[in-house]
């Protein structure tokens, strides 16, 4: 008998992994001299919770995101299309050195990506 595939939210360690992979992606992104500024003044603590809520919702996982809408969240930061990439690029390098495989990494920015249109702004 063979076992069924996880889902993508079990290859992520359910909650439990998603949780050390935001910490992790957070900080990478507020030590990239790049990105650092968007974050100044954020309460990254509930920062962290809602990621871990959008990602685990975004992977199959029993957690609603109840932050705010991504547009308003963004709303004024002029986030351009390099610092987005670059948040991508971090997140899948955090992924990856959490033992992600590439097909993870890839369903992760492919649930993401239609974020962009909501985050970039200038």
């Amino acid at each position: 008998m063979t076992s069924p595939t996880p889902t993508l939210y079990e290859a992520l360690g359910a909650e439990g992994g998603i949780r050390d992979a935001v910490d992790a992606f957070y900080a990478r992104v507020v030590a990239d001299p790049e990105l650092a500024g968007y974050f100044d003044g954020i309460d990254m603590p509930r920062m962290r919770r809602h990621q871990v809520e959008m990602l685990v919702s975004a992977t199959g996982g029993p957690l609603e995101y109840t932050g705010r809408d991504m547009a308003a969240a963004h709303h004024g930061l002029n986030i351009t299309d390099a610092p987005f990439d670059k948040v991508v690029g971090h997140l899948g390098a955090t992924l990856a050195s959490a033992g992600a495989d590439d097909d993870s990494i890839g369903a992760v920015v492919a649930a993401l990506a239609p974020l962009r249109s909501s985050i970039v702004s200038a």
